[in-house]
């Protein structure tokens, strides 16, 4: 590696030491001595709304931690439709499929302006093997993962499009709480739930006129914890 390379993997590695999201992130447990095994520069890019991390079926390349902001992972079906099978939020880790020698298994797409970590592969398969911590960390989010994406299929793709919105907007308001939760666009949302764009249009205007909801601002609401728990549980 030129003196320039050695530079950019040291100015790397000193972000992840002192990155203000570490607990959250993948290389939460490292130690200095294992930051000392990155040979190669770890980026921080920012991606806008509606931006592609990376394709299904492209061959497996980085991997990808969320430090903020929303990703949706998108399967397409045969007729072209979208299917949202997983939102991604802080201190997830998208693309972990290539660690298997895998190519990815969905589309990765901003929902929000989304910061991350872009992880090459070969520093994670290494630390991997040389880091007993990091690989419990990677086994972990495995099944994480899984867990997730069973917990969305039974929560969001089951019941009434009521039930499953009023779910949506307690998992979202979870993640930031005392703060209004941010939705996409209509189409998106009806991907997430699995229901049509105007299924999703109505139920949502039928819980800001039964003041489930608030909408401050296009697509930014106010939510009633207590009011859509009991959604939730009753439809």
């Amino acid at each position: 590696m030129n003196r320039n390379g050695i530079e950019a993997a040291r100015m790397g590695t000193a972000r992840c030491s002192h990155c203000a999201v570490r607990d959250l992130v993948l290389f939460g447990d490292l130690t200095d001595p294992d930051f000392d095994l990155i040979h190669i520069p770890i980026d921080e890019l920012k991606f806008p709304p509606g931006a592609t991390l990376y394709s299904a079926g492209e061959d497996g390349g980085p991997l990808f931690t969320i430090r903020s902001g929303l990703v949706k992972l998108v399967q397409f079906l045969p007729d072209g439709t979208q299917r949202i099978v997983r939102l991604l939020r802080p201190g997830a880790v998208a693309g972990l499929e290539v660690l298997v020698g895998r190519p990815y298994e969905h589309t990765a797409v901003a929902l929000q302006e989304t910061e991350t970590c872009r992880l090459p592969r070969a520093v994670v398969e290494r630390l991997s093997k040389e880091t007993p911590r990091l690989h419990a960390r990677l086994m972990e989010r495995w099944y994480q993962s899984l867990h997730q994406a069973d917990e969305w299929l039974t929560e969001l793709s089951t019941g009434s499009a009521r039930r499953r919105l009023a779910r949506l907007f307690l998992k979202l308001a979870a993640d930031r709480p005392g703060e209004p939760v941010l939705l996409s666009g209509r189409e998106d949302l009806g991907a997430m739930l699995g229901v049509g764009m105007e299924t999703a249009s109505r139920t949502i205007a039928e819980f800001k006129r039964a003041g489930l909801v608030t909408e401050r601002a296009p697509n930014v609401f106010d939510c009633d914890g207590p009011a859509l728990e009991a959604v939730a549980l009753d439809g």
